[in-house]
């Protein structure tokens, strides 16, 4: 029996948590009521806790304190979606109350989740029973009274959490009334209960759940501890991204590569490729890669130095110590300085759409949104670049939200303003109305008004099976969401387009735009473009490429 948790026993365990969780995110996202392809709960709360990992790997910390510290830290910046944010925001709470402890016993940790607890309910408005929250709580709850009979025990206080909230688990079918329609637990709630048991699994000592670790950790990252200095070939790790200027293929520069080198990986869209080769003379390999376009980023490692590094115990020397290096010595974050008084950050997926943003005024569009929430380290990172006194974020997507929010107190030498746009037409409705002459108070009126004035329809598929409100909807059926409500469901996708097209938020609107999707053909979308002029004669119509991922369309009417 563990009598007390240290702070490299604490890191294993968050370290054991994220490869445990990523290998069940698929199953935590099939908890989703609605089957669309959006970016799931699992995926979120997996993103969000692999950021921690990866920086427990690279601190090592000697105390619970500072290995609460760094968990709460990354959490924060790693932040994918409201699970994401609810979980940063209860690890936030643990590590307040251990952050002056070397080691905690089973009384310790009860303290701690309790702290977590209290974190997460204050910073939700409106916090909701049969989620996540209520499913810590309990956990919590019952981990105190576990502490009491077993002080010394944190396993089993542990233990006595998860067992606990998987009754909780259990009940939020029946406490919340969309699970209950649906007929699932809740998703965050299933996350958390993962992240605790592979916590618990580390303390006792149990390996890795196979697979598990390997999807937690970064996809560029090379294992150098399973490198033997004897059977490296070549010395120098070497991966660039090079913009394609031509149309040349890539098969003399493969041959060239694996002429000078091994382990050669080469991925290729239609405007970049990726090289990851491992090669004596790295800048040749650059000098020939920039004869099929702009080199963009690149990072070398010796591999060498890094074995030897390893043999002797010391710390692996990497690029990322240069990022670190170069970020404490300009303060830790690169700040715009004001040029403005106002501002505009928004989230958008789809170039069409991110075009919109920047022809009315944004000064930085994040890729994201329904298929991949960012993180709050990804939208601080263009608030900061943002040089204006105040920067108005429009997320566009409820699940970003809370992420976005996370921003306001971190921001430095300027203030943020989150606006709470739950869908891209609401984003361009508020941004629309933005005057650069009026105070904030009137800005964030009107730009509030418009958000209320938009009506949003979209159109995607159903990612998986699902018996949903009263819906028998099955995996590639068409599904039409109004305000992101199910609509409707069809296998004919001009069926259901007219169908929204009769709704009466188009019938009564005075504007429609239609925004089409990457997988929808100009011809495609012409012909949705007459079949809404057809049956909405009074209104002007726009048809407009979004080049949005996953949603075949999404429709504004006002």
């Amino acid at each position: 029996m563990r009598e007390r948790i240290d702070g490299a026993s604490f890191a294993q365990a968050i370290i054991h948590a994220a490869a445990s969780i990523n290998l069940e995110k698929q199953q935590i996202n099939e908890l989703n009521v609605f089957p669309v392809p959006d970016g799931d709960t699992g995926t979120n709360m997996g993103l969000t806790i692999s950021t921690a990992a990866t920086e427990l790997r690279k601190k090592q910390p000697r105390t619970v304190g500072e290995a609460a510290g760094t968990t709460a830290s990354a959490l924060l910046r790693g932040a994918r979606g409201n699970s994401g944010v609810i979980l940063s925001l209860l690890f936030r709470g643990f590590s307040k109350a251990v952050k002056d402890k070397d080691e905690i016993d089973g009384r310790d940790l009860a303290i701690a989740l309790d702290f977590g607890v209290a974190a997460a309910y204050k910073a939700v408005m409106k916090p909701a029973e049969g989620t996540i929250l209520t499913v810590s709580r309990l956990a919590a709850a019952r981990a105190a009274d576990a502490a009491r009979k077993t002080p010394n025990d944190p396993e089993a206080v542990l233990e006595a959490a998860i067992a606990e909230g998987q009754v909780a688990l259990e009940h939020t079918t029946e406490m919340n009334p969309v699970l209950k329609k649906a007929g699932v637990v809740d998703a965050g709630g299933k996350g958390f209960l993962v992240i605790l048991q592979g916590m618990l699994d580390s303390l006792r000592g149990l390996p890795l759940p196979e697979g598990g670790e390997e999807s937690a950790k970064s996809e560029n990252k090379t294992d150098y501890a399973a490198i033997a200095a004897e059977e490296i070939t070549f010395t120098f790790d070497t991966v660039f991204i090079v913009r394609k200027t031509s149309d040349k293929g890539l098969e003399s520069f493969e041959a060239y590569l694996n002429s000078i080198g091994d382990s050669l990986v080469i991925g290729e869209d239609d405007d970049c490729f990726k090289v990851h080769v491992h090669t004596d003379i790295p800048g040749a390999a650059l000098t020939e890669a920039q004869k099929y376009g702009t080199l963009e980023l690149a990072k070398i490692e010796n591999m060498r130095t890094q074995a030897e590094d390893l043999a002797a115990g010391r710390h692996i020397q990497s690029t990322d110590d240069l990022e670190d290096d170069h970020d404490h010595q300009e303060g830790g974050r690169k700040i715009a300085a004001p040029e403005k008084k106002y501002g505009v950050v928004a989230v958008a997926a789809g170039e069409g759409l991110a075009a919109v943003f920047r022809d009315l005024g944004a000064d930085g569009v994040i890729s994201g949104g329904q298929t991949m929430n960012p993180s709050t380290d990804d939208i601080m990172k263009v608030i900061d670049a943002t040089p204006a006194e105040i920067v108005f974020v429009l997320p566009n997507n409820g699940n970003i939200i809370m992420a976005a929010q996370q921003c306001v107190p971190l921001a430095e030498g300027k203030q943020v303003v989150v606006l709470p746009t739950k869908t891209v037409p609401q984003g361009i409705s508020a941004l629309m109305v933005m005057d650069l002459e009026a105070s904030q108070e009137d800005n964030v009126a009107a730009m509030t008004e418009a958000i209320g004035n938009v009506h949003t329809s979209e159109i995607t598929y159903a990612a998986r099976d699902s018996d949903f409100d009263g819906f028998a909807i099955k995996q590639g059926d068409y599904l039409a969401l109004t305000e992101h409500q199910l609509f409707g469901t069809d296998t004919d996708l001009d069926a259901l387009l007219r169908r929204l097209a009769e709704a009466d938020a188009q019938q009564s609107a005075e504007f429609i735009n239609i925004f089409y999707g990457e997988d929808v053909t100009e011809e495609e979308a012409q012909k949705a473009l007459e079949l809404f002029t057809q049956c909405c004669p009074k209104a002007e119509i726009t048809l407009l490429s979004g080049g949005q991922p996953v949603y075949y369309y999404m429709i504004s009417a006002e």
